[in-house]
């Protein structure tokens, strides 16, 4: 099965739009995981407009799945998952300022940059992967910086697959073949929903893990979050 592991930064804006502590985030963080996500993602940024620094040394004790933090690899966020030690981390291109992500990682350009941090990553155990597009050639870099996965960026395959365009699929499937081939574990994130993430999952061959957060708590809010797990479960399966 593929699991999920359900991304809760946007918990924390809504947390953080009246200050205090609600929603409560542990809280929330605990009944994800007792509704049966395999896993918590977090992505802290720079400005920590949503997930702050000190919420991923918050739920260190909490998570009790698999813990995921990603972010652009600076010297503080380093600092913090050398700290954290958490189950994974993976890498994003986030320049300071962005909404959302926008794109993979050029592996190519970047490639010794990557290896040098995946490798301080990997000294003290902790899984890595970085976001890449759906580029062959990015996924063959990719596998030169050591990275134990990728994380496929699934934007735009959500966005044909919303237009009625299942043929967006195919990048996706022949990245994901190439990184079986070279041994690279997959997973994949951004835009995934209800909606697709079954064709999306049916289509990939060795799809590990997901990591969903604003469609799934946008879900939530029409069907409940119990609910709503366990419907991506079901999918997942």
């Amino acid at each position: 099965m593929t699991k999920l592991s359900v991304n809760i930064n946007k918990i924390a804006t809504l947390r953080n739009a009246r200050g205090g502590n609600v929603p409560n985030l542990l809280q929330v963080a605990k009944d994800i995981q007792q509704f049966g996500a395999h896993g918590i993602t977090i992505h802290p940024r720079p400005d920590e407009r949503h997930i702050h620094y000190q919420d991923a040394r918050d739920l260190k004790p909490i998570v009790y799945t698999e813990f995921n933090i990603e972010g652009n690899p600076q010297h503080n966020f380093i600092d913090l998952v050398l700290e954290t030690k958490p189950t994974q981390v993976t890498l994003v291109p986030d320049a300071i300022g962005a909404i959302t992500s926008s794109a993979g990682w050029n592996t190519l350009e970047h490639q010794t940059y990557l290896k040098e941090v995946i490798q301080e990553f990997q000294r003290h155990n902790i899984r890595t992967s970085i976001f890449v597009d759906p580029v062959l050639a990015m996924i063959e870099g990719a596998k030169a910086t050591g990275t134990d996965r990728i994380e496929l960026y699934t934007e735009a395959f959500a966005h044909q697959y919303g237009l009625g365009n299942k043929n967006g699929i195919e990048p996706y499937v022949k990245a994901a073949e190439l990184a079986n081939e070279l041994g690279l574990g997959i997973n994949a994130g951004h835009d995934l929903s209800l909606d697709n993430i079954q064709f999306f999952k049916q289509n990939i061959p060795g799809l590990l893990e997901v990591s969903i957060g604003h469609a799934l708590i946008c879900e939530s809010l029409y069907l409940g979050l119990d609910n709503v797990v366990n419907m991506y479960l079901n999918k997942l399966k």
